[in-house]
């Protein structure tokens, strides 16, 4: 038994989405009604743009089915929890982040089985015949979506309790977050140099390509630049826990999970160089 992979990972991810939970309220999800544009420019542009874009790239560049599987888990994982900070300080949409981390995280119990299933078929990769789109959505209703609603719930009863928990919260989130990536990095080390070197530029492509157009996009569609920077950070920052999470639990971890682990150490940079540079033209 890998204690990371087996123990830590689900009940890290359970921890964080029940951290996501704890900062979310009834108006986070009300706003779409009052906001439908940005936040359809937003769910389109991660839910739909972002696979697809992955798919094209896997399917241009050779690399083994189980990494193009592994680039597919995690362009379909929602927006990471951490976007809603970056985007604070890019001086971006903050709450627009906060819906579209919170509706995705929800809708991703559906879309990621979807995705990466239907992905799979179009790829010609053989899967283990008892993982189905209804195991997937199963697996992480359990993790993902009970955590989110658990931690809404004790907001709503104990508001109090939750203001003085909360830093504490999103800082072991952050903490628990690093320890599954190290972990997730070291379960493959014997391999980690030949893994990377074969996953490495294709993700950082991937976040690179995918921040570019969703900027172009939300620039044509959304109303205005702080709706840009957000959406462009949503695109940006991917839940590389729980594409981790996938990658093991269904696909038996090894190289299914390196892009995520990648595309996690290649996204803060990306997302920090991106917020110097708009905030100095804006």
């Amino acid at each position: 038994m890998n204690i990371v992979t087996d123990l830590i990972l689900p009940l890290a991810l359970a921890f964080i989405m029940f951290s996501l939970g704890l900062g979310l309220t009834g108006s986070d999800f009300l706003r779409v009604a009052k906001q439908p544009k940005d936040f359809l420019v937003g769910l389109i542009s991660q839910i739909v743009l972002l696979p697809l874009i992955a798919f094209i790239i896997v399917k241009l560049w050779p690399v083994s089915p189980e990494l193009a599987i592994g680039v597919m888990i995690i362009a379909a994982a929602p927006g990471g929890v951490t976007s809603n900070l970056l985007t604070s300080f890019a001086k971006g949409d903050v709450a627009l982040s906060v819906s579209l981390t919170a509706i995705i995280s929800l809708l991703c119990v559906l879309t990621i089985p979807f995705i990466v299933l239907k992905s799979a078929d179009l790829l010609g990769s053989s899967i283990d015949q008892n993982v189905s789109i209804f195991s997937m959505a199963k697996d992480m209703f359990l993790i993902v979506t009970i955590p989110v609603i658990l931690g809404m719930l004790l907001k709503s009863f104990a508001s109090g309790l939750t203001q003085k928990i909360q830093p504490f919260t999103k800082n072991l989130s952050a903490i628990l977050f690093v320890i599954v990536l190290l972990g997730a990095i070291a379960a493959e080390r014997e391999n980690i140099s030949t893994y990377f070197a074969q996953a490495g530029l294709i993700t950082l492509s991937l976040n690179v390509i995918m921040m570019v157009v969703a900027f172009y996009v939300a620039k044509f569609f959304a109303t205005g630049l702080a709706q840009r920077k957000c959406i462009t950070i949503e695109c940006g920052l991917q839940n590389g826990t729980l594409a981790i999470f996938v990658g093991t639990t269904i696909f038996g971890g090894g190289m299914y999970v390196i892009p995520a682990a990648t595309y996690s150490l290649i996204m803060f940079a990306t997302s920090l160089i991106f917020i110097y540079f708009i905030r100095k033209v804006s």
